[in-house]
């Protein structure tokens, strides 16, 4: 595939079975502000060799479905940064029909994942169906990546300003299984507890990997959502939080924003109102969960 570019190490790793964990670009360009989004990013990099696996931060650079892209390029889309079109599914063919650059949401990392063979992809947490969607129909696109596409996704659960148990129920008729690391309740991003169960509790990396294989063998479609909660000593008050979504909804629907809009407009509102404090745990909700899919790509090139 001439639009798919993988860098030596990653193609390397890959050919000589060892473990490669995918990482997404939006975080980068959209998540915060420079230089602090290239600090992130590259922490998130060196955590995942820390733990014995192979980084590939996947991006669209001038056209080119990139996996693994360069420091350089990193620092590329963190100066750019609102600039760098957020890049779903449907905008991929549009940015490589124009040669144009794109920071890839988690949808379209796990498509690019999947074209180069990397099965673990550690983000911050997955999209969901948002709260009032009854209406406006506003569902994530990586539900219905997650129902298509062979990648397990390790994360702090949903991002807690959509419905978590509308989320659940739609990953459920897309046949996702939900698997809870150390804990029988779906994280809810910035908090451990959503009052939402998962499907299964698994305690340690090597068993998750034997689930991931299991699926492999019987050839059985669609992503598997790995669920990490945010370490305790970084947790937020689950009352505090919920009260900023709630305030931040508001006035989302106040000044009438909607689709691909909202996400970054919540989460920006939502770090204005915990004077930054929901930004520093994203922060290390997204380096726990970077180490976790390390340990779990080690084990699964193991069986």
């Amino acid at each position: 595939m001439n639009n798919l570019v993988i860098s030596p190490e990653v193609k390397k790793a890959l050919d000589e079975n060892r473990p490669v964990v995918a990482l997404e670009s939006t975080i980068i360009s959209h998540g915060m502000p420079y230089p602090q989004n290239v600090e992130t990013a590259l922490n998130v990099e060196k955590i995942v060799r820390d733990n014995g696996a192979i980084p590939a931060t996947i991006a669209i650079i001038s056209g080119k479905l990139t996996v693994g892209i360069s420091p350089e390029e990193i620092d590329y889309l963190g100066k750019k940064g609102l600039e760098v079109t957020k890049a779903s599914r449907r905008d991929i063919p549009i940015l490589v029909s124009r040669k144009e650059d794109g920071a890839t949401t988690v949808a379209a990392t796990m498509l690019i994942a999947a074209m180069a063979g990397v099965k673990i992809f550690a983000t911050g947490g997955i999209g969901g169906v948002h709260r009032g969607a009854e209406t406006t129909m506003d569902i994530s696109a990586d539900l219905e990546e997650l129902g298509n596409t062979n990648v397990a996704v390790v994360c702090a659960g949903a991002k807690s300003i959509l419905d978590l148990g509308l989320t659940l129920e739609y990953l459920e008729t897309k046949g996702v299984p939900v698997i809870g690391y150390e804990t029988d309740e779906l994280p809810a991003f910035y908090t451990r507890e959503s009052g939402y169960k998962v499907n299964y509790r698994m305690d340690n990396p090597l068993e998750i990997a034997k689930a991931l294989k299991a699926k492999e063998e019987l050839d059985m479609k669609g992503g598997v959502v790995i669920a990490n909660p945010i370490p305790h000593e970084y947790a937020m008050d689950s009352k505090l939080i919920s009260k900023a979504i709630d305030d931040a909804i508001l006035e989302a629907n106040r000044l009438g924003i909607k689709g691909k809009d909202t996400t970054p407009f919540l989460l920006d509102k939502v770090q204005k109102i915990t004077e930054g404090k929901s930004l520093a745990a994203n922060i290390q909700l997204v380096y726990n969960n970077a180490k976790l899919a390390a340990q779990i790509a080690s084990e699964l090139c193991k069986l």
